[in-house]
């Protein structure tokens, strides 16, 4: 298929020719979810995953969507396209309602969006400069919504500021950057925050915590103090298309001797062997 097409309600058309109705309550209000799912070799990765995801964002919000996963792989396969990292983004709203009304409709057809578009190469070897944030975002970051002007602003605000990334900080304590997951390395233990409400469980970031098991790798799910941040050896950022991004300054200042950590080299190690042999 076409790079340019994309899948919108049934049909694959080009995007140019991809149209929604301004009565949408996904444009209206972003009453709807997302998901971003990697695909290398022109297989996508871990879709049992990320289908279990968006499966669980649409209880949340109280979307039924009764797909079977062939279901899904029939529309989304034919959406990939040449090359070996690429991603589908699928994004599914209540659909059109006959009026503008915060309650939902009492009938609707949910607007089913997909499309495809190649991972750029991140050079995680050199690193990135983070800022650290207060966590202004709603009290449901659990649910992968497309309501994210939140977030947004604070990457904006990191970008402004020459940075990668925002790491997140309520009441004294890193959640997860405006965009990834956090990990940090402390006295030799990989330590992320636990799964809350006030954070998206990454994809990446389970399969980082599976690995470390895996390969003998100390990993814990807990809170990380804004000191412990700062004093951590290592701090990386994770995410489906970034992958695992390691922080070297943070807040202007080095993180650990300024350098990519050795905790890093050996999982970024494993991910890159594991994504070329897990579907």
């Amino acid at each position: 298929m076409h790079e340019k097409n994309v899948y919108l309600n049934g049909e694959y058309l080009p995007l140019a020719e991809a149209k929604i109705s301004v009565l949408d309550r996904g444009f209206l209000f972003g009453d709807s979810v997302y998901e971003v799912i990697p695909a290398y070799r022109g297989n996508l990765f871990c879709f049992a995953m990320h289908l279990q995801r968006l499966n669980d964002g649409l209880k949340a919000i109280r979307l039924p969507i009764s797909y079977t996963t062939e279901q899904w792989l029939d529309i989304l396969q034919p959406l990939l396209i040449e090359g070996d990292a690429q991603y589908i983004y699928l994004q599914i709203t209540r659909g059109v309602a006959d009026k503008r009304d915060h309650s939902f409709p009492l009938s609707c057809t949910p607007t089913i969006f997909a499309m495809c578009n190649p991972i750029m190469p991140v050079l995680g070897e050199q690193g990135v400069q983070a800022i650290t944030l207060d966590d202004v975002r709603w009290k449901l970051c659990h649910i992968k919504a497309t309501t994210l002007l939140a977030n947004i602003l604070l990457r904006q605000k990191a970008v402004d500021e020459g940075a990668a990334e925002a790491i997140l900080i309520n009441e004294g304590y890193a959640t997860e950057g405006a965009a990834s997951n956090i990990f940090v390395v402390i006295d030799g233990v990989l330590i992320t925050p636990p799964k809350t409400n006030e954070i998206l469980s990454g994809i990446t970031r389970d399969v980082i915590i599976h690995l470390a098991k895996a390969n003998h790798i100390p990993v814990t799910e807990d809170v990380i103090s804004l000191e412990a941040l700062q004093q951590a050896s290592e701090v990386w950022l994770t995410s489906s298309t970034r992958e695992i991004l390691p922080v070297t300054i943070l807040d202007h200042e080095p993180i650990g001797n300024g350098q990519v950590g050795p905790v890093w080299q050996a999982m970024n190690g494993l991910f890159q062997e594991y994504k070329q042999v897990v579907v």
